[in-house]
């Protein structure tokens, strides 16, 4: 429907093309110009890549597969799987910890975050979920480095078929997420270079299987090393030029300000609320325990380390990582807005989701310097690679140490064959999953839903195996460790998948007012036509299934529009609550069990400052005293 003395864009997105191709209709001109309305084609122009583009993200991808090739030189003469899976356990504690941030700062965080913060406000990067994890859970997850590996520690607090369980869950929610991981830079290459969409995809996951299989967990960390290089690097390209074309930071920080980015302190409690500081503290938390506590991906570089002491130094290290990408990823989104606040792409329809806004910034404000555009893909490529990478190797460890070791007597020199075969097997099974991605929406909400659906559970159960009153490890009583994982689990599954097929209404995740009325489109024919009204949203653009609202079930309005933030903590309160149950029911209470399989005061942060403190007191008072005595 066309409204007098309105402007109307009709929009088709190629895939394959680096053109935005729009026609232009004005009916208000209509009885001037023409019987008939209006309409002509225009192009607005989304460079292609010049060769120094091509050139700098070539050079990232053979960086990446060179270093794949010197590790599988440089260790020919490994006899075991422990040197491919875990570096020999002869790492240090800076390359690990580098390698610890760029895992799960993926493509994920190039592309998402920044189109959060435009779209709603800066909670979604609020940091202090970091400081949950280093206090609260990483000296415990120092026990599994003794263990040897996250599930085994499940087969010494409960028995053998609850590691299992673990196990596969883990395999699982790794697929789906790393899947997700891999479409999040096809997007980015599609949108900037006009590349294949899924001739991208299959590239990343070529290139990250080669170096993994190649290489084993040293290739992964110093790519990781090199990547978050590039990462820092593409940020920042994007950054320093938006402040230079914005007059300053103070001019960005203000329009964000102005335009409502900067609201750190929504206290609202509401849970259906989208993100709130609520939603990201107490969610977040929860999400970033289970991936730094009890995520063999992670857990693994810990174990690489050569002592316990650069372990524990590289997840501190890691913290100055984490914010520094942080920063970065939450002051491009505010960037992303100042740039185009009177004209948003999103809302003008010049893109096809959200996910590919920072694409569209760097070919606006950067296609004119040869080789930044290239830079900033390679950062968004070089996150999914990091994370790809780390994916490969994890479920490469746990297949062999969960699924294979434990049930035959191969040689350590077949199960190094074997591990290098199941990272390649993995690769190749990652880049079908990647298909997924395409269909769970925007794919920020998607990565953090699966962690919360599946992590959530199993962070649970690490949990009742880590408090001393809790489920003890008597084979008779592991009922209440699995009643408990699989309750989680199936509450979990419940909320997350009904929130797929009836997503929240827009009341409830509240995106900020962006507006078109500075759009200025110039025709071929140099008329220029100033947009005064577009759609909020296209219409041709989905993200879920669409149902009538009166056929919406009960449930939908409140239950399944939880915050997906919250599946994780619903699925590890729920399995807390009824394994501890279950325990009481079954004679799980008042048995002893290992300290060293527990958690005790010894093991918490908490401890050793209130120790610190009271010993520096204590010191103070005895010079006193020493004072006192001289004195007389």
């Amino acid at each position: 429907m066309y409204l007098p003395g309105m402007l109307s864009l009709s929009l088709s997105l190629s895939h394959t093309h680096t053109h935005t191709h729009i026609k232009v209709c004005c009916p208000a001109f209509s009885s001037v110009l023409s019987e008939e309305v209006m309409c002509q084609d225009l192009h607005l122009s989304t460079d292609s890549f010049a060769v120094a583009d091509y050139v700098v993200f070539a050079l990232m991808l053979v960086v990446s597969a060179a270093v794949g090739v010197y590790y599988a030189w440089a260790d020919r003469g490994q006899r075991s799987s422990g040197d491919f899976l875990m570096g020999g356990r002869r790492l240090t504690a800076l390359p690990v910890s580098l390698s610890l941030t760029a895992s799960f700062m993926s493509a994920i965080t190039v592309l998402s975050n920044p189109a959060e913060v435009r779209s709603h406000h800066i909670p979604r990067g609020q940091m202090q979920k970091n400081h949950f994890v280093s206090g609260s859970t990483e000296r415990k997850t120092f026990l599994v480095i003794v263990v040897s590996l996250t599930f085994q520690y499940l087969e010494l607090r409960f028995n053998r078929a609850t590691r299992l369980l673990g196990t596969v869950l883990f395999i699982v929610q790794t697929i789906l997420y790393t899947g997700i991981v891999i479409y999040a830079p096809a997007l980015a290459l599609n949108q900037v270079t006009g590349m294949d969409l899924w001739g991208a995809v299959i590239s990343t996951g070529v290139v990250c299987t080669f170096y993994c299989t190649m290489g084993g967990l040293k290739a992964v960390v110093w790519t990781d090393v090199i990547q978050l290089g590039v990462m820092l690097a593409g940020f920042l390209s994007v950054i320093v030029r938006s402040v230079v074309l914005q007059g300053g930071v103070f001019p960005i920080i203000s329009d964000s300000e102005q335009g409502g980015r900067l609201n750190f302190w929504d206290f609202d409690t509401n849970p259906l609320r989208r993100h709130t500081f609520w939603t990201v503290t107490i969610g977040g938390a929860f999400v970033w325990v289970s991936i730094y506590g009890i995520n063999q991906a992670q857990v693994q570089r810990y174990i690489s380390c050569k002592s316990i002491g650069h372990a524990r130094a590289s997840l501190y290290i890691n913290l100055l990582g984490l914010w520094s990408i942080l920063l970065c990823s939450v002051f491009a989104g505010m960037c992303l807005y100042s740039v185009y606040k009177n004209c948003d792409p999103w809302t003008a329809g010049l893109v096809s989701a959200p996910d590919q806004l920072m694409p569209y910034l760097v070919m606006d404000i950067l296609g004119n310097y040869p080789g930044l555009p290239g830079l900033f893909v390679a950062a968004a490529y070089s996150g999914s690679l990091s994370t790809v990478s780390s994916s490969i190797n994890a479920l490469a460890a746990v297949t062999v140490e969960d699924l294979i070791k434990p049930y035959t007597n191969m040689s350590e020199k077949h199960l190094s064959w074997i591990s290098k075969g199941l990272s390649f097997a993995y690769g190749a099974l990652c880049i079908g999953m990647a298909g997924l991605a395409s269909l769970m929406g925007g794919i920020l909400q998607a990565a953090v839903s699966i962690f919360g659906v599946i992590g959530g559970p199993l962070l649970g159960l690490f949990t009742l195996g880590i408090l001393y009153f809790s489920i003890l490890c008597d084979q008779n009583v592991f009922k209440g460790a699995l009643s408990g994982l699989l309750s989680g689990l199936v509450v979990s599954l419940w909320v997350g998948i009904g929130a797929q097929i009836y997503p929240p209404p827009p009341e409830m995740t509240l995106p900020l007012p962006l507006t078109t009325d500075g759009c200025n489109f110039t025709t071929a024919n140099s008329i220029n036509w100033t947009s005064t009204a577009l759609p909020v949203q296209p219409n041709y653009i989905t993200t879920a299934p669409v149902h009538n609202l009166n056929s919406r079930p009960v449930l939908a309005d409140n239950w399944y529009s939880l915050s997906y933030l919250y599946f994780s903590p619903i699925g590890t309160i729920i399995a807390i609550s009824v394994g501890l149950i279950v325990s009481l029911f079954t004679g799980g209470w008042g048995l002893k069990v290992e300290s060293r399989l527990t958690l005790m005061k010894e093991d918490t942060t908490l401890y050793y400052l209130n120790k610190f403190f009271r010993d520096r007191v204590s010191a103070v008072k005895q010079y006193q005293m020493l004072l006192t005595t001289n004195s007389c």
